[in-house]
């Protein structure tokens, strides 16, 4: 698969399409309008980041308790029912007067549903896609979701301005709602790519299973933390210029969707395979400038250059879709997916922390350097591994003996 308009042709691919983009845009509209309540009703920086970012946390509970659910439940049922509860949470968290402790419990609850529903998500887009065909189709997921961003948080910061937070948590309860309702009426229905029922017990053994080898170990660090580091950066942009915050973070989303377009679409493959410790230098190196405390035009400028970089996970997740078993596929991009997430939750706290004791523009500096020493110090892990045979000529780290059984036993 080599062009957008096959991917477009495939059946099923297009409704799937779509339901993320109506996921996205109001993910995008409801994190811009509930952070602008909690600082508005706070003043904190911490509090803020993480009411945007912190349900993320969640996930680490979920990737080690519920994630074997991603291979193991219908995946049409899935993804609309993620969706629809989504839309009636954030539906919730628009009523007024309810404290703010019962917006982060209704944050927390979510995070937990997430934590599997993108492993059933992106399981069913390597499903409908084959693993050949992934890597493009996932690039026009992450461009989809820097233009809805784009959108979502230009349409947000003007929703908030002239309606209220609390109306534009509203519309995007309905955004999720449309998400829910297009993959019930455009996904046709699909047995689960693993057999037997959902564990905690079959979590852990396939967590360990997929890190049995050092290449995916190293794959899922590079994934989780250096790009989580600089979300915590993206976390403070409401603290750092509360009236330009909209602008900062469409802007990012901006350069995003460029570093998603060069990466997945304009790279030859023998020199994508190279950039990946490149761009995540070139994610996290402009933030280091934020200690000049830049204006809100320059800070635009250096966060849109910045996340070209975070094309870096398409790289990474194409060689760990070729080092993942079939019948793991869901369950290896939900623990990417929920990592990832869990990474951005605690670096948002830790970004809010330091922005509390010091400022906005110190601890996005600091978050960025940090970025830098982790992926400095994982580069000569991956180089090594990538020594081995090419992809389809290496088996499986095995296993002890009865592990692979007992993944998929009923």
């Amino acid at each position: 698969m080599r062009s957008y308009s096959e991917l477009f042709r495939t059946r099923e691919f297009t409704p799937l399409f779509l339901s993320s983009c109506f996921r996205i845009a109001a993910s995008t509209v409801s994190g811009l309008a509930l952070g602008t309540l909690v600082y508005r009703a706070t003043g904190s920086p911490l509090l803020t980041g993480l009411s945007m970012f912190g349900p993320s946390l969640a996930q680490v509970v979920g990737a080690t308790t519920l994630l074997s659910a991603a291979d193991r439940l219908p995946p049409r049922a899935a993804v609309a029912g993620v969706a629809l509860v989504f839309g009636l949470g954030t539906a919730v968290m628009a009523v007024p007067g309810l404290p703010v402790w019962t917006v982060f419990a209704l944050l927390l609850l979510l995070g937990l549903v997430q934590s599997f529903g993108g492993g059933v998500l992106w399981g069913l887009l390597a499903e409908i896609l084959a693993k050949e065909g992934y890597l493009l189709g996932r690039s026009v997921f992450n461009m989809m979701s820097g233009l809805a961003q784009i959108t979502g948080y230009a349409t947000g910061g003007v929703l908030v301005v002239l309606l209220s937070p609390r109306v534009t948590l509203l519309l995007a309860a309905g955004l999720y709602l449309a998400a829910a309702l297009t993959a019930r009426l455009g996904l046709t229905p699909r047995a689960p790519r693993a057999s037997g029922r959902p564990s905690v017990a079959r979590t852990w053994r396939a967590n360990a299973r997929l890190f049995s080898s050092p290449e995916r170990r190293t794959l899922y660090l590079l994934l989780w933390v250096p790009n989580g580091l600089v979300v915590g950066c993206e976390s403070l942009f409401v603290s750092y210029a509360p009236g330009r915050a909209g602008a900062l973070f469409a802007c990012a989303a901006l350069g995003m969707f460029a570093g998603d377009v060069t990466t997945g679409r304009l790279l030859p493959p023998r020199i994508r395979a190279r950039l990946g410790i490149p761009f995540l230098l070139l994610l996290a190196t402009p933030y280091l400038f934020f200690v000049l405390r830049p204006g809100a035009a320059v800070a635009a400028a250096l966060a849109a250059l910045a996340s070209i970089g975070f094309g870096a996970s398409l790289i990474q997740q194409e060689r760990l879709v070729a080092l993942v078993p079939d019948e793991l596929s869901g369950h290896a991009l939900g623990l990417h997916t929920a990592g990832m997430l869990t990474m951005q939750g605690a670096s948002a706290a830790l970004a809010g922390l330091i922005a509390q004791l010091a400022s906005p523009a110190a601890a996005m500096t600091a978050m960025a350097a940090a970025s830098i020493v982790v992926t400095l110090s994982l580069a000569p892990s991956l180089l090594r591994h990538r020594v081995a045979p090419p992809e389809g000529q290496r088996p499986e780290p095995s296993a002890p003996r009865g592990r692979q059984s007992e993944v998929n036993s009923p």
